[in-house]
């Protein structure tokens, strides 16, 4: 039945290649071949079997993570033995609630578990849907309801994504980009992911991400997922050439991803309302430039260490905005003749002259003060 559905699939997706704006976006076939080898795999239970031993290894130093143990002397390619597991369902919040279980702290250890799997170890369950997420009451337990222990189990290992050594770098760029604001490096990085099309007018892609990350840092999933449409209006009217142009397309590598990345956020959601995605990326980017410090240090020079730190330098809110507005192009300076004098004008010169290099020489201090530290620290051997 799978090979006639398939078969069928195939036919169509040859029919949808013949229009323009569907090729020069999107690969069908080879979407639908990745499609394929992932359903053929679900179907075959020795590969799911070592799909769920493998998830054991990953989270073997984590007590809050629980694969279910395999039976492999009662399984075949045709049926799967594994341990029972079943218990509270995650998407059940009132029962969590119930159990003395506080959901936000669920919601935190799902959200590292995928960090680890994706960023750390390039292999991630690519179906969490609430009927394949658990979470196991600690027993026995006597506290205050929203303390007691659990464990977040995963089951259904036949849906599995990987993502390959140079894929996984550019998603960790993609990361640390996002926990700077870095709108051109995460353009770039795009990019380098196949995201764009050859003829994409990058710097115009630039300026737009640049004004949807300050639009969206600091808000909440929900209000993310629920935009003002006043805004959406203001930047559909400002980036219409772009909508238009639509320089993008998708890789066949990121179907699942994407697709695991959505059903994980919309539960994270569930679980806690109120979360602030953006402390994660915070958290998970500090992770990531750890180890790529760690990794890459004698590379390391004063160029890569002012960019690291430029977003971190404390300088008021206004004049970060004033900074970002001018170097995208959307500064502008609205002078009167009349009122303002030459001699005034060359005041105001010599002033922003001052904090320029007032600015400059701050980095500069801060850059050697932590090159300093980070060679003490490898010296220590800490």
């Amino acid at each position: 039945m799978v090979s006639t559905d398939l078969a069928a699939l195939r036919v169509v997706s040859r029919v949808l290649m013949r229009y323009p704006p569907i090729r020069k976006r999107a690969d069908v076939p080879a979407l639908l071949d990745e499609f394929a080898g992932t359903l053929w795999e679900e179907l075959d239970y020795e590969s799911e079997a070592a799909n769920a031993e493998h998830f054991a290894r990953i989270h073997a130093d984590n007590d809050r993570i629980l694969i279910p143990a395999v039976y492999r002397d009662r399984s075949t390619r045709r049926v799967l033995i594994l341990e029972n597991v079943e218990t509270l369902k995650m998407a059940d919040v009132a029962s969590l609630i119930n159990h003395g279980i506080d959901p936000k702290e669920v919601s935190g250890v799902l959200l590292d578990a995928y960090f680890k799997q994706v960023f750390e170890e390039g292999f991630f369950h690519a179906d969490p849907h609430p009927g394949n997420l658990f979470v196991q009451p600690e027993e026995p337990w006597e506290g205050e309801p929203g303390t007691r222990p659990f464990r977040i189990i995963f089951v259904d290992f036949g849906m599995i994504g990987e993502i390959p050594s140079l894929m996984g770098d550019n998603l960790r760029k993609v990361m640390i980009a996002v926990m700077q604001r870095d709108a051109r490096q995460l353009v770039e990085t795009y990019q380098d992911l196949g995201f764009l099309l050859p003829s994409a007018d990058i710097n115009r892609i630039i300026e737009a991400q640049s004004v949807v990350l300050n639009h969206m840092w600091g808000r909440k999933l929900l209000d993310i997922s629920r935009p003002d449409p006043k805004e959406v209006q203001e930047l559909t009217s400002e980036f219409r050439d772009l909508l238009f142009d639509m320089p993008f397309q998708v890789p066949h590598d990121f179907i699942y991803l994407g697709r695991a990345f959505g059903m994980v956020m919309g539960i994270v959601s569930q679980l806690d309302p109120d979360i602030n995605a953006w402390h994660q990326v915070e958290k998970y980017g500090r992770e990531l430039l750890q180890a790529q410090r760690s990794e890459q240090f004698s590379e390391l020079n004063s160029e890569m260490l002012l960019e690291g730190i430029r977003p971190y330098l404390e300088m008021p809110p206004r004049i970060l905005r004033l900074l970002e507005m001018a170097e995208s192009g959307r500064l502008v300076v609205q002078q009167k003749p009349d009122h303002i004098t030459q001699r005034q004008q060359e005041k105001i010169a010599r002033r922003l002259s001052f904090l320029s290099w007032s600015i400059l020489g701050s980095a500069g201090m801060l850059s050697a003060t932590i090159w300093y530290y980070l060679r003490r620290q490898d010296k220590d051997g800490s």
